[in-house]
C-alpha cells in the first residue's frame, strides 16, 4: 500500500520528497498502531546526524570557489595544459572538470560553473554546439566522483560506512573515467579533423606541468617530512602552506592553491587531522581564504548572497534526507526491504551476477530520482543484500553513486541535462541527442569500476595500511 500511495502521488506530479513524506503519513493514518506524528519523530531522526553537518559546508565551499572567479583560473590552466592537442577545448573541459570536482563536490554545479564557460568557449571556437553540451555533461559527472563529494557523504551516513575511505575510493576511478573521456575526444577529432584550439608554448606548457607538479609533490614532501623525521604535524603543515603562496606569488600560477582543496581535505582526514564533517569546515575556511585574502574577489555583499544561496540548497537537500528516512524507515518496517533481498537471493548467489542486476535497477531510478531521494531510498534495500553476499560496502557506494551520476544525464529528471539545455540555449531532446555518444565511456567506466574492484579499493586499501 505504501509503495502505490507514494507512486500514485508521484505520477501526480508532486516532488518526490512530498511525494515520500505524504505517502508515509497517509500510511500511518491507517496504521492504528502507529501515531501519525512519529512521521516527525523520524523525519527529524533521520537529519539528526553529525557527518550530514558536512552537506552545507561541502555546499558553501562549493558556492565560494564557483563565485570567486575560480573558474576562469582552472579553465585558464587546463587550456595551457592540454588546449594545443587535438581536438584542444575537448581535452580542457575534461581536464578542467577534474580539477573543479576536487571543489564542488555535485555535478549540477560543476555543469553549471565551469561548463558555462566551457560550452560558450567551444561554440566560439566552431565546435557544434551540441559536442559542446556532450562533453561539457559527461564531464560534469565527475564532480561527486572526486573527493569531496556530497552523495559520498549521504551514502555513507545511510550505509554507515566511513566517509573518508569513500572520498579515497573515488580518486582511482574518476581518473579513469576523465581518461576514458579524453580517448574519447581523440576519437572525434580525429574523425572531424580536428586541430589544436590555442598555439603549442613551451613556456605556458612548462608552467601547467610546474603547478601540476607542486600539486603532487606538496603532500608527498610533508608527509615525508611528518612520518620519517618526524616533524610537528602542525608545524609542517603551516610551514609548507606559507612557501605554497609565496610559490603561487613568484610564478604567478593559475590554479595550484584551489586545486590544492582536495589534497588538504584528503590529506587531513587520513591523518586524523580532522574528520569529514570537519573537513567541510576547512574547506570553506580555505575558499575565504583565497577568496578574500588572496585573490580578493570576495565581497561581503556577495558573500551574503553565497550563504543565502547555501541555506536554501542545504533545506532541499535536507527535506530530501528527512523524507526519504521516514519512507526507508517505513520500509523496512513493513517488511518490504527483507522481501525484495529475499527475492533477489532467491534469484541469484552470485556478487557478479546481483552487480548486474543493481545496475540496471539504479540506473533506472537515477531517471526519475534525485540522487540524494535516490540513495537514501535503494540504500536500506540494496545494502543488506551486499552485506549477505560480502560485497565490500565502499565499493558499493562508488558503484551506486556513478550509476545516479549517469541518471542525471537523462530525461524526464536529469538535472544536468536542463541545466545543459538552459546554458546551451538547445532544446532537451537535442541535448539528449548530443549526451548519447557519451554514455559509451561513461557505461564503459561503469563496467570496469563494477567488476575489477581494486581500481576503487587500492588506495583506502594502501592508506589503511
Amino acid at each position: 500500500m505504501l509503495k502505490i500511495i507514494f507512486l500514485f502521488l508521484l505520477s501526480g506530479g508532486l516532488p518526490v520528497a512530498m511525494a515520500m513524506a505524504a505517502a508515509s503519513l497517509i500510511y500511518l493514518l491507517f496504521v492504528p498502531s502507529s501515531p501519525p506524528f512519529v512521521v516527525v519523530h523520524r523525519m527529524v531522526s533521520g537529519i539528526d546526524s553529525f557527518p550530514l553537518l558536512a552537506v552545507p559546508f561541502f555546499i558553501l565551499a562549493g558556492n565560494l570557489m564557483n563565485t570567486a572567479g575560480i573558474t576562469h583560473r582552472i579553465y585558464s590552466y587546463a587550456l595551457a595544459l592540454v588546449g594545443w592537442l587535438k581536438g584542444g577545448l575537448g581535452h580542457v573541459n575534461v581536464v578542467g572538470s577534474v580539477v573543479f570536482a576536487g571543489m564542488s563536490g555535485t555535478a549540477i554545479a560543476d555543469a553549471a560553473g565551469l561548463g558555462t564557460i566551457e560550452v560558450k568557449a567551444m561554440t566560439d571556437h566552431g565546435y557544434d554546439a551540441e559536442f559542446a553540451v556532450g562533453v561539457t555533461a559527461a564531464s560534469a559527472t565527475l564532480g561527486p566522483i572526486i573527493p569531496p563529494s556530497l552523495p559520498f557523504v549521504i551514502y555513507g551516513m545511510m550505509a554507515n560506512v566511513s566517509v573518508g575511505s569513500l572520498f579515497l575510493a573515488g580518486i582511482v576511478p574518476g581518473m579513469v573515467m576523465a581518461l576514458l573521456m579524453m580517448l574519447t575526444v581523440a576519437y572525434f577529432a580525429h574523425k572531424n579533423g580536428w586541430g589544436g584550439d590555442v598555439k603549442f608554448e613551451w613556456p605556458k606548457l612548462l608552467k601547467a606541468l610546474l603547478e601540476s607538479l607542486v600539486v603532487v609533490a606538496w603532500p608527498l614532501v610533508v608527509w615525508w617530512l611528518i612520518t620519517d623525521l618526524g616533524t610537528q604535524p602542525q608545524v609542517t603543515v603551516l610551514v609548507g602552506l606559507l612557501l605554497l603562496f609565496a610559490a603561487d606569488k613568484l610564478f604567478q600560477f593559475q590554479a595550484v592553491l584551489p586545486i590544492m582543496t582536495p589534497v588538504l581535505l584528503i590529506g587531513g582526514m587520513t591523518t586524523g587531522v580532522f574528520t569529514p564533517t570537519e573537513g567541510a569546515i576547512a574547506a570553506c575556511v580555505w575558499a575565504m581564504v583565497l577568496g578574500f585574502a588572496w585573490y580578493r574577489t570576495l565581497h561581503f555583499k556577495l558573500f551574503v548572497k553565497i550563504c543565502l544561496d547555501t541555506v536554501e540548497t542545504t533545506a532541499t537537500v535536507l527535506f530530501i534526507v528527512a523524507a526519504a528516512s521516514i519512507f526507508g524507515w517505513l520500509l523496512t518496517a513493513t517488511g518490504v526491504t527483507a522481501a525484495i533481498g529475499q527475492w533477489v537471493l532467491g534469484v541469484t548467489d552470485q556478487p557478479w551476477q546481483f552487480l548486474l542486476l543493481a545496475n540496471l535497477l539504479m540506473l533506472f531510478v537515477g531517471c526519475f530520482l534525485e540522487p540524494t531521494a535516490a540513495i537514501t531510498i535503494l540504500v536500506p534495500i540494496l545494502v543488506p543484500i551486499c552485506q549477505q553476499l560480502g560485497i565490500d560496502l565502499v565499493h558499493f557506494g562508488l558503484i551506486m553513486v556513478l550509476n545516479l551520476m549517469i541518471g542525471l544525464l537523462h530525461p524526464p529528471m536529469g538535472m544536468v541535462l536542463f541545466v545543459l539545455a538552459r546554458v546551451a540555449k538547445l532544446s532537451v531532446e537535442r541535448t539528449t541527442m548530443a549526451i548519447l555518444p557519451w554514455l559509451v565511456p561513461l557505461l564503459g567506466s561503469l563496467l570496469l569500476i563494477t567488476y575489477v574492484p581494486s581500481i576503487a579499493l587500492w588506495l583506502p586499501r594502501l592508506m589503511a595500511s
